[in-house]
């Protein structure tokens, strides 16, 4: 095993945004956009979306052992930044900061189970998204890039979706389905139109090849 593999620069920002992604898609959860009467989301709804955007790109480039790391060095970012914003909560607040730990409290001091509907959301679409996409590269023989991008991010998107919302806002919202059915609806629409972007991303110029780190890097 090779001790001194250098990862590739766009390899290393592709894992920080994506770590990025979940972090503030977790913080920002528990505010509701409502556009209307009956379209209601999260606020985290787009800066999640772009994960598996991300996902799929390291996998595309990298290979399925990669795009596993990403999404375990993800879920340790998740747990690791949740113990952040617990010991920030309960550390004494200066006496004139009380306005200030009450808007600590409201904006981050997310219960149990929005912590719990998360992780859960996250283990299992994330690892949903990277066996689909496996399955779709090499059942089309690498071809049909789009094909691999949307039909394993769709799913994987119902998925955690339903989980996220079941656990973390049944009981305490009027309508828990139009919550489902309307964060779906902009993670699929999401999903469709980062396609040229997958594209981009993914791209190798002529006489390039490929790097797949699956045989070299362990986590």
């Amino acid at each position: 095993m090779n001790q001194n593999i250098t990862l590739p620069k766009d390899l290393l920002l592709l894992n920080v945004l994506f770590a990025t992604s979940i972090v503030v898609a977790n913080v920002i959860a528990g505010k509701i956009v409502a556009f209307g009467d009956n379209f209601m989301v999260p606020a985290a709804v787009i800066t999640y979306a772009f994960s598996f955007l991300f996902t799929d790109i390291i996998h595309e480039k990298y290979g399925t052992k990669q795009a596993q790391q990403t999404v375990l060095l993800g879920f340790v970012a998740q747990v690791f930044a949740s113990v952040m914003i617990l010991v920030g909560q309960f550390l004494p607040a200066a006496p004139f900061a009380g306005e200030a730990q009450a808007a600590y409290d409201t904006l981050l001091g997310q219960n149990l189970r929005f912590v719990l509907a998360s992780m859960a959301a996250y283990l299992v679409s994330q690892h949903v998204d990277v066996y689909l996409f496996s399955k779709l590269k090499n059942s089309t023989n690498n071809k049909h890039k789009w094909l691999r991008n949307n039909l394993s991010t769709i799913p994987s998107q119902l998925i955690d979706t339903s989980i996220f919302i079941t656990i973390a806002f049944i009981g305490t919202v009027p309508n828990i389905w139009i919550m489902i059915v309307s964060q779906f609806a902009v993670k699929m629409v999401i999903a469709l139109l980062d396609t040229p972007l997958f594209y981009l991303f993914t791209r190798t110029k002529k006489g390039q090849h490929k790097v797949d780190l699956s045989n070299e890097i362990r986590a």
